[in-house]
């Protein structure tokens, strides 16, 4: 049984609080965009159909955007944090599996190795 460090735990904790800062980053750069996407076409849309003016008050308004702009959050973050994790996994993973150019012998590595 192997004994993990303190200073290797405190490498993987700083590391993961870095990951996570990057994913809220990238999701609230994504909740603005999203926004600003959803929020134009409905307001237009409430101002020139008469369907959308007679069934959509503002809190329809704000639940339409809302919506698209939280499920834009967790999407860019879920992204970003898998990236991340795809890339330090192939940065920790040991090198006979680094190495994925295909020499001949045996079969090439899977692709997830790859960065």
């Amino acid at each position: 049984m192997s004994t993990v460090s303190r200073a290797s735990l405190d490498q993987k904790l700083a590391l993961a609080k870095r990951c996570s800062r990057e994913a809220t980053l990238a999701g609230t750069k994504a909740v603005a965009i999203a926004t600003v996407a959803s929020a134009v076409p409905t307001f237009a849309s409430v101002r020139m159909l008469p369907w959308a003016k007679a069934n959509l008050n503002p809190t329809g308004q704000a639940l339409i955007i809302c919506t698209v702009a939280g499920m834009a959050y967790f999407v860019a973050a879920d992204k970003k944090i898998l990236s991340l994790a795809r890339r330090h996994s192939f940065e920790e993973a040991p090198d006979h599996l680094k190495n994925t150019s295909y020499q001949g012998v045996g079969r090439p590595h899977p692709a997830f190795f790859r960065p």
